[in-house]
């Protein structure tokens, strides 16, 4: 069903990438949906590390000028355009977008519309879409998981890791996790990892004890730094190391310190293309905004996740939308388990 008239919206706007304190929370109108698009009353937010990036202007998709951040949501079907597919009214739906999700309303492609499962909250919804794309698309479609192998989880506790494990489960897969501090080792340990390794100067004999004469086939990296290049170390031959992100530029404050970020960029982990000739060894990375953009493979990686019938995942802290600075801080602060979601209604 079209709507010809427009609604008020509210949405955390930020004018200008850089700086935090330009996160602004508007009340504005949105036109009615477009052909092929359906309005998605918004009932829950999850907040991603690319909000973060973005809304520092540190990240290469971030749009120019005026903005509003996010990248996923769950909620509800209001308003129908002309050919919108199967959608309709009353819907309960989650999915991905290329920016716009920090709001209580918003006009989607129905395209990259996911059905909601039925026993599953907004919360648990929102908390989905992009964490669990990437730990599929980095442990299947890159890592080629068999059954059987032995992957590594950096960030174990995190909405990807939590995920992450569950898909490498479906393979009977042997599962270490490495978080940055032991007070979330009941986490990871309520989760079912065959074993839990802390972050610290240990690290590279913690992971060999871990491994106990296993071959490390996978690796899924979003840390950085040493701790690459001990995870590197270890792979087997034919072994592969998937990076989708590096949290050790991650930082708080309301804009980017430019010099940590550039120390830290010039003494990055460098491999040489010969050596991963000689070693045997892979090192891939990928974006999620590359697959959203790839509309037929991202529908199928979809269809295939969603196959897995995976558990829902873990909402480690919630906020009122009024609250979603707080939330962001707390997400910048390293000091998470789960995800971090927003509620746009209490």
């Amino acid at each position: 069903m079209h709507s010809s008239q427009p609604v008020d919206r509210k949405a955390w706007r930020i004018a200008k990438a850089g700086n935090l304190k330009n996160l602004v929370l508007t009340k504005e109108s949105l036109a009615p949906p477009r052909e092929g698009e359906v309005q998605v009353a918004v009932r829950a937010i999850g907040l991603n590390f690319a909000d973060i990036f973005a809304m520092f202007g540190l990240y290469s998709a971030t749009p120019e000028g005026s903005f509003v951040p996010g990248l996923e949501y769950a909620g509800e079907i209001v308003e129908t355009g002309q050919h919108a597919g199967t959608c309709q009214i009353g819907d309960k739906v989650m999915g991905v977008t290329k920016f716009g999700g920090y709001t209580n309303r918003l006009n989607i492609d129905h395209k990259y519309i996911v059905p909601l499962p039925a026993n599953w909250t907004f919360e648990e919804g929102a908390a989905f879409p992009v964490q669990a794309l990437t730990a599929y698309y980095a442990l299947i479609e890159l890592g080629h998981l068999k059954k059987h192998q032995t992957v590594l989880i950096q960030s174990a506790a995190g909405g990807v890791g939590l995920l992450a494990h569950q898909i490498a489960k479906k393979f009977d897969a042997f599962t270490i996790g490495s978080i940055g501090h032991k007070s979330k080792i009941p986490i990871l340990e309520k989760a079912g990892y065959d074993r839990i390794i802390v972050r610290d100067k240990n690290f590279k004999n913690n992971l060999a004890e871990a491994l106990d004469s296993r071959e490390l086939t996978l690796v899924l990296e979003c840390v950085g730094g040493r701790f690459f290049q001990d995870s590197y170390q270890a792979l087997c031959k034919t072994g592969r190391i998937i990076v989708y992100g590096s949290a050790r530029y991650a930082q708080s404050g309301n804009r980017p310190d430019f010099v940590r970020l550039v120390y830290k960029y010039l003494t990055r982990p460098k491999v040489d293309p010969q050596k991963l000739i000689e070693d045997n060894k892979s090192v891939m990375g990928f974006n999620l905004v590359w697959l959203y953009e790839k509309y037929d493979l991202f529908k199928r990686v979809v269809g295939d996740l969603m196959e897995l019938r995976l558990d829902p995942p873990l909402v480690g802290h919630s906020f009122s939308l009024d609250d979603l600075p707080q939330a962001v801080r707390l997400f910048q602060s390293g000091k998470t388990v789960g995800k971090v979601v927003v509620r746009t209604v209490d």
